[in-house]
């Protein structure tokens, strides 16, 4: 009797580490949906990275664009933004260097230095956006003159995506325009003139008030400052206020000088200027060749390339043309024959005149000579 219950004691504890044993790896091995969830912290990255009130720049990574930020910019936007923190779930209450080096480990950020370090000439201080970045060595976050680029791509908007699919579609319709309706043609020449039009006169605008405050005042201010960026959004695209001068006022000898260069630009303009019947013409001109852009139609091209083509006869058809010809020139009256006889006549009288002319002016020579 103790051996049979020594016996089912054993196999009760075998039983036991067997299914001890399966619960420990079935705790080890994460299921599915737990395997296909995405790492906290790149959602996290991902969710900074599109906040509107971070502030990042573009520049050159070793021959690559890179989006990046400045240390300082996210210690500020990570404590004015507390609920950022709250997708970390379980590591939401770490510290703002540790998540920063969380990330740096994990290859979303990488720690960047400027190329230049030195101050350019006519300034006072480095640029607070270099234009050129080169990687760090010591890959440790800092907050003092320090810049981090983002190393994953950023997703792209579902309006981005139908906004580059729209692109082939705009390209067709351009090179369709010459079929178009008449209407149509006119709301798009209008419609692009007055655009082009209101750029070049905000241009132009811009530019002139930018002169006369450097020669005024000895202030560089532009207004619109990002209009003419190669990467910005939208909202600093047309961002009117122009940027604080970080630059030394110039010099009064430089700014009398700029002066006069802009006096002598505005005589020279005015004194090419064309008049009023010059103008006229290239008005005229010009609405001439609008006019036959809007006006042209495949209908009126295909009928007027008919009409000029020449009649082309088959060589294998029978040679009918040749033998009426053939009676047409028999049957033709004599006069036309004396006609022709008196053409080349008159052509041979001409040539014999001019040979005679030829000699005379010859001989006049010889005897001025």
């Amino acid at each position: 009797m103790k051996k049979s219950g020594g016996a089912a004691d054993k196999k009760r504890v075998r039983r036991s580490s067997v299914t001890n044993g399966t619960r420990d790896l079935n705790a080890d091995t994460p299921p599915k949906k737990q395997a296909a969830k995405k790492d906290v912290f790149q959602l996290f990255a991902e969710k900074v990275r599109d906040h509107k009130d971070l502030v990042s720049r573009w520049a050159v990574l070793q021959e690559t664009r890179v989006e990046y930020v400045r240390g300082k910019d996210l210690v500020s936007f990570l404590k004015n933004h507390p609920e950022v923190k709250d997708i970390l779930e379980l590591n939401k209450n770490l510290e703002v260097e540790e998540i920063a080096n969380t990330l740096l480990s994990k290859n979303l950020l990488v720690r960047c230095d400027r190329v230049v370090k030195t101050v350019r000439p006519g300034k006072k201080k480095l640029s607070t956006w270099p234009a050129h970045l080169e990687i760090f060595p010591d890959q440790v976050f800092s907050e003092n003159d320090a810049f981090f680029a983002w190393t994953f791509v950023k997703r792209r908007p579902l309006w981005q995506t139908l906004l580059s699919l729209s692109w082939p579609v705009l390209t067709l319709a351009i090179c369709l325009f010459p079929v178009y309706p008449h209407r149509c043609k006119l709301l798009i020449l209008y419609s692009c003139a007055g655009l082009l039009l209101l750029i070049l006169s905000l241009l132009l605008l811009r530019g002139t008030v930018f002169g006369a405050l450097y020669i005024i005042l000895g202030k560089r201010v532009w207004f619109f400052p990002n209009i003419l960026a190669e990467e910005a959004t939208l909202g600093e695209l047309f961002r009117f206020w122009p940027n604080k001068d970080e630059e030394e006022r110039p010099k009064w000898t430089t700014r009398l000088f700029y002066a006069g260069v802009a006096v002598l630009v505005i005589l020279l303009l005015r004194h090419h200027a064309p008049d009023e019947a010059a103008r006229a013409r290239y008005q005229k001109r010009m609405s001439n060749i609008i006019d036959e852009v809007l006006e042209w139609s495949p209908s009126l091209a295909l009928s007027g390339m008919m009409e000029k083509q020449p009649t082309v006869f088959n060589a294998t058809e029978p040679n009918n043309f040749t033998d009426s010809s053939e009676t047409d020139s028999e049957n033709a009256p004599p006069g036309d024959d004396e006609g022709g006889e008196t053409i080349l006549e008159q052509h041979e009288y001409e040539e014999i005149g001019n040979g005679e002319d030829t000699e005379k002016h010859q001989h006049q020579d010889h005897i001025r000579q």
